[in-house]
């Protein structure tokens, strides 16, 4: 027997449940860096946006789970803070694409300095054995995170809505 035969296997369920437990310590964390002017709706808006320029409402509700004029409200208010633009498609002059503006941008740059500040503090308490375990972990979660949300999407979307 092997030192690691005794070590407790990593089973999925377990690692779900300290995962989960890990975003929640996050969101406790980064709920002390103000996300203000923004709620919470409208940070993930701006987030959408930001990795998805130029969408309709009707694609903005859907990646929300909500309907076209709540989100339409919701832009309403991202775009009196200067956080969104509005542009008219030159395919069709009924539909509106969205943008985040450079002041949206500069927001979400602050923010996510202020939050890593906030995760640093954090990790200089670890010892650097486990930060580099975790710095793996996290590269793998990602990669595995970011190929099921692009799964996910063209699952959604539907052969006719890849057409060129």
């Amino acid at each position: 027997m092997t030192v690691t035969d005794f070590r407790p296997r990593s089973v999925p369920n377990e690692v779900a449940r300290v995962t989960s437990t890990a975003a929640e310590l996050l969101e406790v964390l980064w709920g002390r860096a103000s996300t203000a002017p923004a709620s919470a709706s409208q940070l993930r808006v701006l987030l959408i946006l930001e990795h998805n320029s130029g969408i309709n409402l009707r694609t903005l509700a859907d990646f929300l789970a909500s309907t076209p004029p709540s989100t339409s409200r919701l832009c309403d208010r991202l775009q009196a803070a200067g956080f969104v633009e509005r542009e008219v498609s030159p395919a069709d002059r009924r539909e509106v694409r969205l943008h985040l503006s450079s002041h949206g941008q500069a927001f979400l740059t602050d923010l996510r300095v202020r939050r890593q500040q906030t995760v640093q503090a954090v990790l200089e308490q670890m010892p650097h054995a486990e930060r580099a375990a975790l710095l793996r972990g996290l590269e793998a979660f990602c990669i595995a995170a970011e190929a099921q949300i692009h799964d996910g999407s063209e699952a959604s979307e539907g052969p006719d809505s890849r057409t060129a």
